[in-house]
């Protein structure tokens, strides 16, 4: 994988100083701190600023597979964390102002954690893929989502030893499935692999990163800021939650959009197999995990919370993108023609 394209001055600066490897400039340090903030801007413009969630990505990246042009030893240095920092602590405003303050009650967090996806009016993707995305809008998408699903389960998996007892067998439990059960060519991610060929798309690593909008870095973002930092590790469970119980009956609707467009089994076994898995992780994840996980942490519970409402504040997010962009007749991507509506 190969640095992705800038998107502007701070993610220009950043990878010359990556590839030139002798230290973040104070140029660089210059441009985060001028980078967009909620104090001046929305949430929203935060979150969907491709320079900024870019730059953050690349970031992070390096605690991932790196880059080829990037040296190994970037990935603790002092100065590049400090950098990050001052990145992440934008996006972690923003998703503050982004979802609402919650009040925790007594409960139980299942419970909890069931409300939060009840009250969820976030618009339905998933909806219109089913009945009516086209074959260019399927791939938009796919190329959006990308970014998450090729590393599939690695951001939530920074989790697993920062917690421990119930709610990290259960986490394991969960994540297993996501590497296929010890079989590669059951990995989650391999599986996306092969869905994105099937409709024509490069399946590489990081291969679509220069033609993925902002969100789709936010979201991944958001997991890898949830997961890396252990003060977070309440809300990285919230947020893998979140994941699980919501994401069954939308499968099923994926599948069924493929389907309509003359796509078999082997197309849609990526789908198919989160139709099956979540809706068993859903109970591991709501109350093995998390329940366990509150119990010994009660004063977590409203960081689980949070974690749970980022994951459907994203996927919203994602959602007005790519429906508004069709809605309009352009594409949703960064520089590619327009599609029809």
């Amino acid at each position: 994988m190969h640095l992705p394209t800038p998107r502007g001055p701070l993610g220009a600066q950043l990878m010359t100083d990556l590839v030139s490897g002798a230290a973040i400039s104070a140029r660089t340090l210059h441009l985060a701190r001028a980078t967009v903030s909620v104090a001046t801007h929305s949430a929203r413009a935060v979150l969907t600023d491709d320079d900024l969630q870019l730059a953050l990505a690349v970031c992070y990246e390096l605690h991932y597979r790196g880059f080829d042009d990037v040296s190994d030893d970037w990935e603790w240095r002092p100065d590049l964390i400090a950098l990050r920092t001052v990145l992440e602590q934008r996006h972690t405003d923003a998703l503050r102002a982004l979802v609402d303050d919650l009040v925790v009650t007594d409960e139980p967090i299942e419970k909890q954690l069931a409300a939060v996806i009840a009250a969820d009016d976030g618009p339905s993707l998933s909806a219109h893929m089913a009945k009516r995305g086209t074959p260019e809008q399927w791939r938009e998408y796919l190329t959006v989502r990308s970014v998450y699903h090729l590393k599939e389960g690695d951001p939530h998996t920074w989790v697993i030893p920062r917690i421990g007892g119930r709610a990290k067998a259960a986490a394991v439990e969960i994540q297993a499935d996501e590497y296929g059960g010890g079989a590669p060519g059951r990995m989650h991610s391999q599986l996306f692999a092969g869905l994105m060929t099937d409709l024509g798309l490069d399946a590489g690593y990081g291969a679509l990163w220069d033609v993925a909008p902002a969100v789709a870095f936010s979201a991944v973002n958001t997991m890898s800021l949830l997961g890396l930092h252990r003060r977070w590790r309440g809300a990285c469970l919230g947020h893998l939650t979140a994941v699980e119980m919501t994401s069954s009956a939308p499968s099923r609707r994926y599948s069924a959009g493929l389907r309509r467009l003359g796509h078999d089994e082997r197309t849609t076994v990526f789908y198919d197999e989160h139709v099956e898995a979540d809706a068993v992780h859903e109970q591991i994840a709501s109350v093995d995990m998390c329940g366990s996980f509150v119990a010994d942490h009660p004063q977590l519970a409203g960081d689980v919370l949070f974690g749970a409402q980022c994951s459907l504040a994203l996927d919203a997010l994602t959602a007005e993108h790519l429906l508004g962009a069709w809605a309009e007749g352009r594409s949703a991507l960064v520089g590619r023609p327009a599609v029809a509506a």
